[in-house]
């Protein structure tokens, strides 16, 4: 396979979508990537196989989005802050793990909000892209 059509494969590879979308047969690994797990869901009901909240928005970002206390800032600033977080020790493994993982050809699903229904303007689709970036440097 050569570098390009690999690295659209890796694409497929990684999906995103909302806790609260229908599993797919081509999901494989669920990873809940929100600041807060969803409120008064019993664990019998989640979707997702393991939840990173190391991987979401920081507290004080996820607020700076939604206004609170403050105006919201636009997704610009958004990404390039969340962007800035995700240089943190903790992430930057998680991030190599997962980029491993998918390396090898194992599918991935990022998932967000019920709330979140613009990708384009979600985390998910920043932590995608940093994902891709990951593999490209392990040369998958």
């Amino acid at each position: 396979m050569g570098r390009q059509a690999h690295l659209r494969h890796n694409e497929t590879l990684i999906k995103t979508a909302r806790w609260d979308d229908p599993r797919g047969p081509d999901d494989g690994f669920r990873l809940l990537v929100t600041r807060y797990r969803p409120r008064a869901l019993p664990k019998d009901d989640e979707t997702w196989d393991a939840w990173w909240k190391e991987l979401g928005p920081s507290v004080e970002l996820h607020a700076a989005a939604y206004g609170k206390g403050q105006p919201a800032i636009g997704f610009d600033q958004y990404s390039r802050r969340y962007l800035d977080e995700m240089q943190a020790p903790v992430a930057t493994q998680k991030i190599a793990w997962l980029a491993k993982s998918v390396a090898r050809g194992e599918a991935l699903t990022l998932l967000c909000s019920s709330a979140c229904t613009d990708e384009a303007r979600c985390h998910r689709s920043l932590l995608k892209r940093l994902l891709l970036e990951e593999i490209a440097k392990l040369g998958g």
